[in-house]
């Protein structure tokens, strides 16, 4: 197996494996309302993340008017 391929089948396993931890953690541990609240904290804050993103992308590229095409 080439390296670019284990380092694929490594993901997947690692992936499967965080799952079920995070499962384990939210459904069957005391821990669960602090993993829902963290959960919502990274879901939001990755969300705003690319919105803010967009917005400086917006902000900071420049117009050129030779990339717009009258037709």
């Amino acid at each position: 197996m080439d390296r670019r391929k284990a380092g694929g089948v490594m993901i997947f396993i690692l992936c499967i494996g965080g799952f079920f931890i995070y499962a384990y953690l939210l459904m069957l541990s005391e821990w669960s309302p602090i993993v829902m609240q963290l959960s919502m904290l990274m879901i939001v804050g990755a969300l705003l993340a690319v919105i803010a993103w967009i917005g400086y992308s917006m902000a900071t590229t420049r117009h050129s008017p030779a990339s717009i095409t009258d037709t």
